[in-house]
């Protein structure tokens, strides 16, 4: 399975609050209503904790979640 890359999903300067670890883009397995994606997002190397960007949460996610909902 591909991985999705998404130019909202910039690590930035995040670091991991529980480990002070800087976070780097990582695959990622999502999953909604029985699909699952393979995508690139900022992660914690040490625990793995991910971070969602609030602007990719709130817009291209928040679009693919219509999507699967009026199929």
């Amino acid at each position: 399975m591909s991985v999705i890359q998404v130019p909202e999903a910039d690590a930035g300067q995040w670091r991991c609050a529980t480990c002070d670890e800087e976070l780097a883009l990582r695959p990622v397995e999502l999953e909604y209503l029985d699909s699952l994606f393979n995508v690139a997002l900022p992660a914690c190397p040490k625990c793995g904790m991910v971070l969602i960007p609030e602007n990719l949460a709130l817009g291209k996610m928040n679009q693919v979640e219509h999507l699967l909902e009026d199929k």
